[in-house]
């Protein structure tokens, strides 16, 4: 560790924390990025990330999207309801821009990452475990273990970007949770007809199915029961294609092959209010969403670029950067698109999953009257890709 105080420590260097410590270099604020996993050589994340145009921009911007080697792009999204009349396509003309999104590799973006982060001499301990937060009015407090020894640092403003364990460590900070009682279960898969950049999104009683484009094959996120989600997991491949044939349809005629399975309970998370006493909760720590419609990581992900951007603008004007007044900037610009997002995603999976025949008929209703619809196509589209302002 180079110094015993900064002005940021960031908590957590995951994706979004290490988008922030990228967003404050070369400003002049100093920052120190602490995480708990080793370097990420070493670890090894087959996750699709369904990145939105919104969130290639902010990566173009940060130098890291030239340096991906997996990125495919989502050039249609087709939205359809099993057993149901009733789809939707959207395209960039939808939305006047040039790709929807893209589909990357968790891990490959959390090396590239970590990559630039040590290019540009950042301040970064990979391995640092907090123990516990303190605040004071003017500075807050971390202490971590780091290669068996008790470490202190002092920053104007902590940033917990770590999934949410020490906000619990923090007064007048509490969760909002609903647990969906739902899993997700995630591969590669092949299948007889090749992608053309065509993301699909399949909503059924269980839950969306999703396959995203991932070179020429697709990445699945499969919402099933806990119970199901284990049958799926203990399955050979080809029961398991098979299975998963039967459940999203002939579209794309059999599927072929599959990489490794895993899956991951699903609910809703979220932190309420998302500043306290010289602290900011960005990420995972401020909410964690259903992975219906991609929204939870690009969500994160302006979170992070929003607070490099008013910890900026607070240096810029002379101001202390962690004070009560640039949280609550911070906190009302950021409240009306975490919450849109949130509410989004969380009617999406409560309205869709389910076996009411007339709410069903509703739903494919809804959908046929959205894909006839130019003007609310592009208010949807554009509100999925940048956030709640479009």
């Amino acid at each position: 560790m180079t110094a015993d105080h900064y002005d940021i420590v960031i908590i957590g260097g995951g994706p979004v924390g290490m988008a922030l410590a990228l967003a404050l270099h070369d400003t002049g604020i100093s920052s120190l990025l602490l995480e708990a996993r080793g370097l990420p050589e070493k670890v090894e994340d087959p996750r699709p990330l369904a990145l939105s145009h919104g969130s290639h921009l902010i990566l173009h911007r940060l130098g890291i999207w030239n340096t991906l080697t997996q990125k495919t792009p989502i050039t249609t999204i087709h939205i359809s309801n099993r057993n149901s009349f009733g789809q939707t396509i959207l395209t960039p003309r939808d939305a006047g821009v040039s790709t929807l999104g893209f589909v990357v590799n968790y891990h490959d973006l959390f090396r590239s990452m970590h990559q630039k982060l040590d290019e540009s001499k950042a301040d970064y301990i990979a391995g640092a475990t907090v123990t516990r937060l303190d605040t004071r009015e003017n500075s807050g407090i971390v202490y971590f273990d780091y290669q068996g020894r008790e470490e202190k640092v002092t920053a104007k403003l902590l940033v917990l970007a770590d999934g949410g364990q020490l906000a619990k460590q923090v007064p007048y900070i509490t969760y909002q949770t609903h647990d969906y009682q739902q899993w997700a279960v995630v591969a590669n898969v092949k299948a007889e007809k090749k992608q053309t950049g065509i993301a699909y999104e399949r909503f059924t009683n269980s839950g969306p199915v999703a396959l995203l484009p991932n070179q020429e094959d697709f990445s699945l996120v499969w919402t099933v029961t806990p119970e199901t989600a284990k049958e799926i997991i203990a399955m050979n491949d080809e029961a398991f294609l098979m299975r998963l044939h039967q459940h999203f349809g002939d579209r794309l005629g059999k599927f072929i092959g599959a990489g490794k399975r895993s899956a991951f309970p699903l609910a809703l998370k979220y932190a309420t209010p998302v500043t306290a006493q010289r602290i900011a909760l960005i990420g995972n720590a401020a909410q964690t969403l259903h992975p219906v419609a991609g929204q939870g990581f690009n969500l994160g992900l302006r979170d992070a670029y929003e607070l490099a951007g008013e910890i900026v603008n607070t240096k810029t004007t002379a101001g202390e950067i962690g004070t009560p007044a640039m949280l609550s900037r911070y906190r009302q610009r950021r409240q009306i698109d975490s919450s849109a997002g949130r509410i989004f995603t969380d009617s999406l999976v409560k309205i869709f999953s389910n076996e009411n025949k007339i709410l069903k008929q509703t739903c494919g209703l809804g959908l046929s009257i959205l894909d006839c619809t130019p003007p609310l196509k592009r208010f949807i589209s554009r509100r999925m890709i940048f956030g709640a302002r479009g």
